[in-house]
């Protein structure tokens, strides 16, 4: 028999349904064809390589935008539109025997729900309910009863900060050739059996970092339980905190060809979570920003790092919210001017004020306006007047970036907004994020782990925005109850016992829990 054939398709994106930014097609960075190839994280299946060559494999589209606020209809069926088309093109001369379903499960589509789900049910409608379909996911996604059911195999990070994205990927792909290889003489492959068990938790990733407890040893207990005879994958979903929608919670799932290992292991996972649900706290001291930022004053650790949690571009935020600028600019120690702590602020959109300091150049005074162009709900626009420090063009999120002296503080503005979690990022525009000052402010929620290396001390400043960590704030109607924050008392403990999930060419039955 020759090689099986797989088409790569899949949409990742991270949408806060608080936030009023909207993600549209460009955002995506789609990647069609050939081009899905030479992705970072997919050159694993390159020609030449074990996994490259142990199949055919189509790229059809993908796309992953950074995090923001909902995808609107638009970009989704335009996307969308095109995955189905060209997977009807390449069923025309070819047979599919698999689909890795490349997501990461947070995508959130104006006036859509289960948006993953949704997708997949458009992809099956064109290659048939016989093609084995892999998902690989961030655990910060959601995993519904349905897209559970159109799936045959699924698994997502083991770690956050997440630094097993390749293995995860890798994974996902190992597993589909594995399944594929199993069949002979054109029988159909026997499809895993998938046990799924929902959990009444939905924290932020804040809250739930693998580099503690009891983060840490609930997910150790994976590859343990995946090591069990007759299972090929167990993963546990944190879930997406800033989603709205009767889908966001925790899930468990086991996959495997035995279905008493494979409910024991999804079981042994679900249990470990909910009897530690309690226990989880945020992953540094947290505060207000006024409390963060009397802390790094009266620190002796240099540099000291605070967190702009509420408006974390890299979970949902929409990155432009000015309020803790503002506040900074107001303290008594930052109005010394050259006199008070060095800091650094990353960063703030800012299209026009970009363009006003590009044009006077560097050493330039400069007066612009800049921030809440999109997100105006927590603060309005913030004027600035400063000394332009530096300048920098061709960047693949900002596009341009300026650094604004005020006085004491180092400003970064951007055209378009741009995450900073490396030290080359800081580098690139004349800053020191590690040595050259004493606090530096980043828009983010748990340090990344270069931001976390350089961090001498640190604190999480609990600030308003489209990802605030104070869930019960901002006002979730859709999400199931009772869940853990947001109910304390349950009346009767959760079912966590394994509900087997049907194949995606029977149907699914039994009540949507």
């Amino acid at each position: 028999m020759g090689k099986p054939i797989i088409a790569i398709a899949g949409l990742g994106c991270e949408n806060s349904t608080f936030t009023p930014s909207r993600t549209k097609v460009p955002a995506f960075h789609p990647k069609r064809g050939d081009e899905i190839f030479d992705f970072k994280h997919n050159q694993f299946l390159k020609k030449g390589t074990k996994l490259g060559d142990a199949a055919e494999w189509i790229g059809t589209l993908t796309g992953h935008a950074m995090p923001g606020g909902r995808v609107t209809t638009e970009a989704f069926e335009e996307l969308a539109g095109e995955i189905v088309s060209r997977l009807a093109d390449i069923t025309k001369s070819s047979k599919l025997d698999g689909l890795w379903y490349d997501i990461h499960g947070a995508m959130f589509v104006d006036g859509l729900e289960d948006a993953e789900a949704e997708l997949l049910r458009r992809i099956r409608a064109v290659i048939g309910p016989d093609v084995v379909v892999s998902a690989s996911m961030d655990l910060h996604g959601n995993v519904s009863r349905e897209l559970a059911h159109q799936t045959d195999l699924i698994t997502c990070y083991r770690t956050a900060p997440h630094v097993d994205v390749l293995e995860t990927r890798q994974r996902a792909c190992r597993n589909l050739v594995n399944v594929l290889g199993q069949s002979s003489g054109g029988q159909k492959p026997t499809l895993p059996i998938k046990a799924w068990i929902p959990l009444p938790i939905l924290l932020p990733g804040e809250q739930t970092s693998t580099r503690d407890e009891p983060a840490s040893h609930i997910y150790a207990a994976v590859p343990e339980v995946e090591a069990m005879d007759g299972l090929i994958d167990s993963a546990i979903w944190v879930g997406y905190a800033w989603g709205d929608e009767r889908r966001n919670r925790a899930i468990v799932m086991a996959t495997g060809t035995n279905e008493a290992a494979v409910c024991q292991g999804a079981e042994k996972l679900a249990e470990l979570f909910w009897e530690s649900h309690a226990d989880f706290k945020f992953v540094a001291p947290t505060g207000t920003f006024d409390e963060c930022f009397d802390a790094a004053v009266a620190s002796k650790a240099r540099p000291y790092y605070i967190s702009d949690s509420g408006d974390n571009p890299t979970a949902g935020g929409s990155g432009d919210v000015t309020w803790i600028l503002s506040q900074i600019l107001n303290r008594e120690e930052v109005r010394k001017g050259l006199d008070g702590p060095r800091i650094i602020y990353a960063s703030i959109p800012g299209p026009e004020a970009v363009q006003i300091a590009t044009e006077a150049g560097v050493g330039a005074q400069v007066s612009v306006i800049a921030g809440a162009e999109v997100d105006n709900l927590h603060s309005g626009p913030i004027k600035l007047t400063g000394r332009v420090h530096a300048i920098r063009h061709g960047d693949i999120h900002a596009v341009t970036e300026v650094v604004l002296q005020v006085g004491n503080v180092f400003v970064i503005l951007t055209k378009l907004r741009k995450p900073y979690h490396l030290e080359r990022d800081f580098k690139q525009l004349n800053l020191d994020a590690r040595n050259g000052a004493d606090i530096v402010v980043v828009k983010i929620g748990y340090l990344e782990p270069e931001l976390f290396d350089m961090a001498n001390d640190w604190m999480l400043a609990l600030t308003p925005g489209g990802v605030d960590q104070d869930l019960e704030r901002l006002g979730h109607h859709l999400i199931r109850r009772p869940i853990w924050p947001f109910d304390k008392h349950f009346e009767t403990p959760p079912n966590l016992k394994a509900r087997i999930i049907a194949p995606s060419h029977e149907p699914l039955t039994g009540p949507d829990e």
